[in-house]
């Protein structure tokens, strides 16, 4: 019944009930049972039905007969029966894998139809008539009454005309429409991959199954009554504080509105963070939604707002964790075990904050862990914050999952951002976001701007660009006129050799910031920052562009090396951030020998800013009087997406798939794929849906290089955290102490864990965990964090 009630929030109960009672009756057969019995030593290895179960893992078939069942009943039932068949029968076959290619697409191997493969697999292999022949008679009396009912392929057929109905063209074979109905079958396997876990994992652990709220939260009413006790609270103390009253007051207002794509477009320091919350929760009460998920693209973010977030809604008294649910952990791998699957969580909270890279995963990852969670998108209020940091390959995939999600999903999103990206305008055929006119929460965005303008962009640009002495020299220059100067470059090795060129030479007090830097060790840094800020007291701060987006920071001054205009006006919102000075300045300067080679987004952002700041310096009038007011943004923004417009579609190279091909086409038409096997077999595909889903879902992985999080020993808390973990017996269970963990983790790039471990400086908590940890902390330093180089004394932590 889990699955049902999950796809009820789509329309499809009857479907989600169909797939939840028939997805494990190949179970029903000898050869798992006999499998079952000989792994839980039910059965003796001297009887004749004993067998090798440790051998057997993943390889005796219980997931066909179920599809196959599915398919032979409704694919008889005319065209709309193998549509609907189809997308059922995949959910069932692909619920130990993830879902399964309809069309394969690999390396060195012809394209073959690889769902009517399946679904013709023979019986002596799938034991369907024999499962069929065992099955509890009162299960398979409730699915052939759910097949025989009109609402089963009806459903389906509703489902898929809405996508139609608003797809380019009305044309149900676009890249669009073809995504999108590819993303109503994921959304159906989220529903049962979701029920069937916790059903499991609530049998072996009954103890676990007692800790779920399923839904049942604190209402929104008490929610909103602490939220707004919290607002009347806040006293100005700043003169931009009643500006950000009346953004918050906008937010409120447009709560009432009905559920859609909405656009919060704010200045940086205008206090987004409490106004999308006030505008979430009174929309989730007006509409009777779930649950309020912020996606955030940086965990620094997320540190920080969740904490806000949390001692506003989990006041003193309440159950720490009973609102507010964090998820980016990234401390085991990808590659899971089956325990680790069915324990992993289920976004099952009311606020839940998590990251771009996680809400990716969950539309468009590998295996099951991200998809279970897609069910959770639904009737649900979605806040973007950051919009501008989505990765440009994934603009078009994102765009169309965002329609589904608000037309199919009944959820409503809000792209919240200083600085809007285009995503509107960019090709409809290919995916560009519906945001109905009048959808911006802010009724007069040029004059926000404007009264909002604390400071002024310098651009400080010169012929041969700037050596590290002269910007050095000049940070210490900004940081005695203004009291503070914060530099903010475009990648760690440059914030290194800054710090130490500065450090050496500086009477001021310095600080160093990178994601080298576990969570709770930049939070103690930025502690320290603010506290000497709100003294103003000198401080020179150099980061990586982690302090851009949302971190609340205020200097007087700003450095910033050139970078996107996005980019740039996130950096201005950490100066002069609460007004408190007449203006504060921001200069862009252009380093000498920056090698960005590696760094496209990073590259060509640059390029196409610094045609704009030419361009103003010849028309100021053209952009309003701002070089990162909202013209100059726009104008940005359409130069930036025309050059990039061939990186939307999520390119996948021969070396990773076979042949050049995208991640947009293996999920919607799949042209490619389909061409090879009507040249090879004279006819076009016999199936509807032709995706290849797994092999996109791995070529995203591939293209999308995962890190792996690394526990290091920050402090005394780190390395108790480290002994502790080590010692327990099992350390893939121990959540609370894995969910602190997630502040003493350092995330890390392939190459460089490779290396890492090559020296013998990671290791595995416990053999087979996957949780790694430093055990040398030589490696990890106060000034620089993770380093692959050692320094100091060597401390074997984990013995």
């Amino acid at each position: 019944m889990l699955s049902r009630c999950h796809a009820v929030k789509i329309g499809m109960s009857d479907q989600g009930e169909l797939i939840g009672l028939l997805h494990d009756l190949g179970k029903y057969s000898a050869e798992f049972q006999n499998y079952l019995k000989s792994a839980v030593e039910l059965l003796n290895p001297d009887e004749d039905e004993f067998v090798d179960a440790k051998g057997l893992k993943g390889k005796v078939d219980h997931s066909s007969a179920g599809a196959q069942f599915v398919w032979r009943e409704l694919s008889n039932q005319g065209r709309l029966g193998q549509i609907g068949g189809q997308i059922l029968a995949l959910c069932i076959a692909s619920h130990h894998s993830g879902l399964i290619d309809c069309l394969t697409s690999e390396q060195n191997r012809p394209v073959e139809d690889a769902f009517t493969k399946r679904i013709n697999k023979l019986d002596g292999r799938t034991h369907l008539y024999e499962a069929l022949g065992k099955a509890d008679k009162v299960i398979l009396a409730r699915a052939q009454e759910l097949i025989a009912k009109p609402e089963m392929l009806n459903g389906i057929q509703t489902a898929i005309r809405e996508i139609i109905l608003v797809a380019p063209g009305m044309n149900d074979r676009s890249i669009v429409a073809q995504q999108q109905v590819g993303l109503l079958a994921r959304f159906l396997f989220s529903c049962l991959i979701d029920a069937d876990r916790i059903d499991t994992a609530d049998f072996e652990s009954p103890k676990h199954a007692r800790l779920r709220t399923n839904g049942n939260y604190t209402g929104w009413e008490t929610l909103i009554d602490r939220l707004e006790r919290h607002l009347v609270s806040l006293q100005p103390r700043h003169p931009i504080d009643q500006l950000r009253q009346d953004i918050s007051r906008h937010c409120l207002e447009g709560a009432s509105r009905s559920k859609g794509i909405y656009t919060l477009t704010v200045p940086t320091g205008g206090g987004k963070t409490l106004a999308s919350l006030r505008f979430a929760l009174h929309h989730a009460k007006e509409h009777g939604m779930d649950r309020v998920i912020y996606v955030i693209p940086f965990t620094s973010i997320i540190d920080q707002n969740a904490a806000v977030v949390r001692g506003i809604l989990e006041p003193e008294g309440t159950d720490p964790g009973s609102v507010v649910l964090e998820h980016h952990s990234n401390l085991t791998p990808e590659q899971q075990s089956w325990r680790g699957k069915i324990l992993s969580e289920n976004w099952d909270a009311p606020v839940v904050y998590t990251t771009s890279v996680q809400l990716l995963e969950t539309l468009f990852g590998a295996g099951t862990r991200g998809a279970r969670r897609m069910h959770q998108l639904a009737n649900a209020v979605l806040v973007f914050d950051e919009i501008q940091t989505l990765p440009v390959n994934c603009v078009r995939l994102f765009n169309n999952a965002i329609n589904f999600l608000a037309d199919r999903c009944n959820s409503t999103v809000v792209l919240c951002t200083a600085t809007q990206p285009l995503l509107d305008k960019v090709d409809a055929n290919k995916g560009a976001i519906r945001i109905p006119d009048g959808n911006e929460l802010m009724p007069d965005k040029k004059r926000l701007f404007d009264d909002l303008k604390r400071v002024e962009v310098i651009n400080r640009r010169k012929p041969g660009g700037w050596t590290m002495d002269e910007i050095a020299a000049l940070a210490q220059e900004e940081t005695v006129k203004a009291s503070s100067c914060l530099v903010i470059v475009n990648t760690k090795n440059a914030a290194q050799t800054l710090y130490r060129l500065i450090k050496d030479r500086a009477d001021t007090a310095v600080f160093h910031l990178s994601t080298n830097m576990c969570p709770a060790h930049r939070k103690t840094i930025l502690t320290e920052v603010r506290e000497r800020l709100a003294r103003l007291e000198p401080t020179l701060c150099i980061s990586t562009q982690l302090i851009e987006a949302g971190v609340d920071v205020d200097f007087g001054a700003v450095i910033r090396f050139t970078a996107g205009l996005d980019s740039i006006a996130q950096a201005a919102g950490r100066c002069n951030r609460n007004g408190i000075r007449d203006i504060g300045y921001v200069h862009v300067v252009n380093p000498q020998d920056e090698n960005l080679t590696m760094l496209p987004d990073i590259r060509i952002g640059q390029e196409k800013a610094e045609r704009v700041l030419n361009d103003y310096e010849e028309n100021p009038k053209k952009y309003g009087n701002s070089r990162i007011g909202p013209e100059a943004m726009e104008w940005y923004y359409q130069n930036y997406f025309f050059e990039r417009a061939g990186d939307m579609n999520y390119s996948v190279s021969a070396q990773a798939l076979g042949r050049d091909d995208t991640l947009l086409n293996l999920l919607s038409v799949n042209s490619q794929a389909v061409a090879a096997f009507g040249q090879a077999k004279g006819q076009a595909p016999d199936i509807y849906l032709r995706q290849s889903f797994m092999a996109a879902a791995k070529a995203f992985k591939a293209i999308d290089t995962p890190t792996r999080g690394i526990i290091v020993p920050y402090g005394q808390t780190g390395r108790d955290l480290i002994t502790t973990l080590c010692a327990a017996y099992l350390p893939d269970k121990e959540f609370n102490l894995l969910r602190r963990a997630q502040q003493f983790s350092v995330n890390v790039f392939p190459q460089v864990l490779e290396r890492l471990t090559r020296a013998n400086v990671v290791q595995e908590i416990q053999e087979g965990t996957g949780i790694l940890f430093l055990a040398d902390s030589r490696y990890y330093s106060d000034e620089f964090g993770l380093s692959e180089t050692p320094e100091g004394k060597m401390e074997v932590l984990c013995g």
